[in-house]
């Protein structure tokens, strides 16, 4: 409230607990009964919630420019005339004075000199006498604006002006004067506002954005498209520009502000952060394991959990604003994570020696647990913020997207991995330099790899001439008692050590195997001799190892 004609009405509700309805959802009905009575006494009604937002005039604002004063007023009127015919746009106003007649008290300074009264002394007995003075003000409980005590004069004397000559104003030396010997009371004009905005003289616009869909972008499309129907007083078609004001004062234009350009704003600079946010953790990804591969599937689930936070946000009648942003990017970090947990323990279990597609179910197995663990304690953080008017974006984009975008991850994850292929990450676990070189070379003599394991599998199995170990099955004990007798040929063994000179090692690991698993199928006496065998075995390989290295 800044001038006597203004009034401000406060209400104060009840606790939500107490009622069924949203602060909102009153102020919506109580606009609807106010409007019917601002219109019929031609006044301005304007609705405003505490807290009110963003530090903005009003939900929909326009800034006029023109190339001088009388157009940029023209203009105004025109819109203002545009928002109220819009269904979208309620408690329109603007900032421009109606032409209101006032009495101006016109010193004469020559007079005032000569009565050795300053000009100063004059405006404070005129404000003291008009309401204007303020002697102080009184201390009450919950009231947020200050209730002054001022000093004025009975309406009934500072109604006639004659009366008002004749007040007696002080002088430098301790005498009074009246007020009609320095000066007279003349009719004169309001003066007119005037606003600038960065040097450049403007005219507001406002209103307050409402129906079904309360973003001020569909008012603000609303009136643009009944702009093209209305030309200006210059001759122009305007359209308001939406993210900075018109080039220049030479024409007329608008630009749209309020809560657009804090939306814009807050997006804008959000969304610059968020890739901010995803070059650096790309980059910490790409140091952690080695390669640029890796970091792309794990950073592959982040823009899935828009399939939930868009579908939540649905669901529950919300607006996506900025602390719905700020949970998007919050989670995104929690998403790498459990992206980290599956790619990590698949390239331990490969470096293990396991095969790809088996490292990355055991892995995806180990790690459900601690993720789900993670995505739960997330979800019930995210219940208690849920009803909160401000931060419920930010509750529905955890709830939801951390959800969904969990199940996408042990999908897509496994799914990414095995689409590399084994040799990244055979790469990634290896702290060896040629890693890489050796994986290669391997692959490059697979074939031949191949054909001398089956060589050395079957040699293994026939190592053991089954025709050649005798038993005594007459009885038991008679069976038991001949264990001496159980003999295995030796010339087998030549073979297999004149194999394992041939081949790689992991031949001979195989051999080995075979033999032992052969071995073991027999009774307690070929078991112990098969297990002096072994014994010989091992000892012929290491002196053989020369051998094997010059081979290779």
């Amino acid at each position: 409230r800044m001038f006597p004609w203004q009034a401000e009405v406060q209400v104060q509700l009840t606790p939500k607990a107490e009622r069924d309805k949203t602060s909102h959802d009153i102020a919506q009905e109580v606009r609807q009964l106010l409007k019917p009575i601002g219109s019929a006494s031609n006044s301005v009604i304007t609705i405003v919630e505490m807290p009110p937002g963003p530090p903005v005039l009003q939900t929909v604002v326009a800034e006029v420019h023109g190339p001088d004063a009388k157009t940029r007023s023209e203009v105004a009127t025109m819109l203002t005339g545009l928002f109220h015919e819009s269904d979208l746009i309620d408690d329109v106003d603007n900032f421009m004075r109606e032409k209101q007649e006032i009495w101006r008290f016109k010193v004469d300074l020559n007079k005032a000199a000569n009565q050795g009264v300053s000009v100063e002394t004059i405006n404070q007995h005129l404000a003291m006498s008009m309401g204007m003075f303020k002697v102080g003000d009184v201390k009450q409980k919950l009231v947020y604006e200050p209730t002054y005590i001022l000093l004025q004069i009975p309406l009934a004397a500072r109604s006639q002006l004659d009366k008002l000559a004749d007040m007696p104003v002080m002088t430098q030396d301790g005498r009074t004067v009246p007020l009609g010997e320095v000066g007279e009371f003349v009719k004169d004009f309001r003066d007119p506002m005037i606003f600038h905005k960065d040097l450049r003289p403007i005219e507001f616009v406002v209103g307050d954005s409402v129906g079904a869909l309360p973003a001020p972008i569909y008012a603000m499309n609303d009136v643009d498209r009944m702009l093209k129907d209305h030309p200006t007083p210059d001759g122009i078609i305007m359209s308001g520009t939406m993210m900075d004001a018109p080039e220049h004062d030479d024409i007329s234009g608008f630009e749209w502000t309020g809560e657009w350009t804090v939306t814009y704003e807050t997006f804008r600079d959000m969304g610059m952060a968020f890739g901010v946010a995803l070059i650096a953790i790309y980059m910490l990804v790409v140091w952690q394991f080695g390669n640029f591969s890796i970091p792309a599937v794990i950073m592959a689930p982040i823009p899935l959990t828009m399939l939930g936070i868009l579908p939540g946000h649905w669901l529950l009648g919300a607006e996506f604003t900025a602390t719905s942003m700020i949970g998007w990017i919050a989670l995104a970090g929690i998403i790498v994570r459990n992206s980290i947990l599956l790619i990590d323990a698949t390239i331990q279990l490969v470096s293990k020696g396991s095969p790809l597609r088996d490292a990355v179910i055991n892995a995806t197995k180990a790690r459900t647990r601690p993720i789900m663990i993670t995505a739960l304690a997330l979800v019930l953080g995210s219940m208690v913020i849920l009803t909160d008017p401000t931060f419920q974006g930010m509750a529905i984009s955890l709830l939801f997207g951390v959800f969904v975008s969990t199940i996408l991850t042990l999908l897509v994850i496994p799914l990414g991995c095995i689409s590399l292929g084994e040799r990244i990450f055979v790469c990634a676990g290896s702290k060896g330099p040629n890693a890489c070189q050796d994986y290669d070379d391997k692959m490059a003599n697979g074939n031949v790899s191949s054909e001398n394991e089956i060589s050395v599998n079957h040699v293994s199995a026939e190592s053991i001439d089954m025709t050649k170990v005798d038993f005594d099955v007459s009885s038991p004990v008679e069976g038991a008692k001949k264990e001496s007798s159980t003999t295995v040929t030796e010339q087998p063994e030549e073979k297999i050590i004149e194999v394992e000179a041939e081949v790689k090692p992991k031949a001979v690991v195989k051999k080995k195997a075979t033999v032992k698993k052969k071995s073991v199928i027999k009774k307690k006496s070929v078991r112990k001799k098969a297990t002096k065998k072994k014994a010989a075995v091992k000892k012929d390989d290491s002196s053989s190892k020369p051998e094997d290295e010059d081979t290779e």
